[in-house]
């Protein structure tokens, strides 16, 4: 394993060099037929990832957000998110992140997950905990919803999968409720710095390696019917695992 997080730490750092090199410019960007925004420095950066790993694992397999995908069939399946937040990228707001996760089979095994304008980079492994910036870091020890705070995705998704009124309930009886939004809500999901991360639509690019930090951490994620985490997920519900299942409720109701 510390090979496999070796390799996905100097990946997440070569991208880094990459992703910085262009925010200090002005940043444009094209869009795909989904909408969603893409830029030089998302390209560049999966690239030089991809070939970071390819160098020491030929034959492992990719799934990238923005080159698709290869050799499927390997044992081990990478899922890359160059820039998650390419629109706060694009704006100049720090809140954006590389994230990379390894798949053994269909377990989640590693993610990193770094955010290089906040300088902080979070790691974990099957069985070996969570850190942030080299220090283990745990979820809270919240048990209630009336003292949680909740952070959420983009509010349009929830209107659009018809989970608006959920949402409200859920902020209605927190303690308060943040929209800091994309990987950063999951870094202080793992500090215990908030207790519950909801987001309505994603792919599993956006999520893959801050599943295993959060797990890592202490918490639980599901998507918002309650089931595990896989490479078809398109919505989320993390928390500290004092409060997911009532969180949960919130969500089917």
């Amino acid at each position: 394993m510390d090979k496999f997080l070796s390799v996905a730490l100097e990946a997440s750092k070569n991208a880094e060099k990459v992703i910085m090199k262009y925010y200090s410019d002005e940043i444009r960007a094209t869009f795909k037929p989904d909408q969603t925004p893409v830029t030089i420095a998302d390209k560049e950066a999966e690239r030089i990832i991809i070939e970071t790993i390819k160098k020491i694992f030929p034959d492992h397999g990719f799934l990238g957000e923005e080159s698709g995908t290869s050799q499927l069939d390997s044992e081990y399946l990478w899922l890359i998110d160059p820039i998650d937040g390419t629109n706060n990228y694009i704006r100049k707001l720090p809140f954006f992140g590389t994230e990379i996760a390894l798949m053994k089979g269909k377990k989640f095994i590693l993610g990193v997950s770094n955010g290089p304008a906040l300088n902080e980079t979070a790691h974990a492994f099957q069985g070996g905990g969570a850190f942030i910036n080299g220090k283990m870091v745990h979820v809270s020890k919240i048990d209630t919803i009336r003292e949680a705070l909740v952070c959420y995705g983009n509010i349009k998704y929830f209107s659009k999968t018809n989970r608006s009124n959920n949402l409200l309930m859920l902020a209605n009886d927190a303690r308060y409720t943040r929209g800091y939004g994309d990987f950063w809500m999951y870094h202080l999901l793992a500090q215990g710095k908030i207790d519950i991360v909801a987001e309505a639509k994603l792919k599993i690019w956006d999520i893959a390696a801050c599943k295993v930090i959060v797990e890592e951490a202490g918490g639980k994620i599901t998507d918002m019917e309650g089931n595990k985490v896989t490479t078809e997920t398109t919505s989320i519900i993390a928390t500290n695992g004092k409060i997911h299942d009532v969180a949960l409720s919130y969500f089917n109701r």
